[in-house]
């Protein structure tokens, strides 16, 4: 059944990858040793335009953040007593793969471009699953089914984003597909105000431990 495996291969280009090693065309966002391209989190709004008063800025985050987010056996992992995780460098458009586990009613997201967020959830207490765009709200916010794994086990997102639009699968199922995220940030003062052309990466804190790791990036 050769088809069938070429078929899984195109579907799951990452899923049978060694932990942390990224495939062929795709980055490594985690090494699975440290946190080499991440800091603590200065959201979009609160950056200063200033390089060195935003150098000050992270500084500070990552002196509270930091000690909070530890890798354990090649896992990233929060206690969930400080605040969000954000990759240091910016992303525009960008087709990513994550793996992530929460515990019992744990509350996630992803934000890309420096926007919330591609949500993560207990599904016992939110039957709708994860992986729905939670802060739109012209567009829809709910992904069309729940595809998620029991609490404990390993979940695994792939995300596309082009333009404004994003697209997600979780555990390969297609359940965003390309919908417009809306500007968080600037919609009070202008509903349709694009989202910016690049933003970091971010792993949502919600007070919840939660578990990360195999975060590939390819840039498109």
């Amino acid at each position: 059944m050769k088809w069938i495996a070429a078929a899984v291969a195109l579907l799951f280009p990452v899923s049978q990858a060694k932990d942390n090693t990224p495939p062929e065309g795709f980055a490594a966002l985690f090494n699975g040793k440290d946190l080499t391209g991440w800091q603590g989190l200065v959201e979009l709004p609160q950056r200063d335009k200033d390089p060195a008063k935003y150098a000050e800025q992270i500084k500070k985050a990552n002196e509270k953040i930091l000690p909070h987010w530890t890798v354990e056996n090649g896992v990233l992992v929060y206690d969930g007593k400080a605040n969000s995780l954000q990759t240091v460098k910016d992303y525009g458009d960008f087709e990513m793969w994550v793996d992530w586990k929460i515990s019992p009613k744990g509350d996630s997201g992803i934000y890309v471009r420096g926007t919330p967020q591609i949500q993560i959830w207990d599904p016992k207490d939110r039957p709708e699953g994860s992986g729905g765009l939670f802060n739109n709200a012209k567009n829809p916010s709910k992904p069309s089914k729940c595809a998620d794994k029991p609490i404990g086990e390993w979940n695994t997102f792939r995300i596309v984003m082009k333009g404004d639009k994003v697209s997600v699968w979780l555990n390969g199922e297609l359940v965003v597909d390309s919908v417009t995220l809306e500007n968080y940030w600037d919609r009070k003062k202008n509903p349709e105000a694009p989202l910016p052309a690049k933003g970091p990466i971010e792993l949502q804190h919600h007070g919840n431990r939660l578990e990360f790791k195999n975060i590939y990036i390819k840039e498109l």
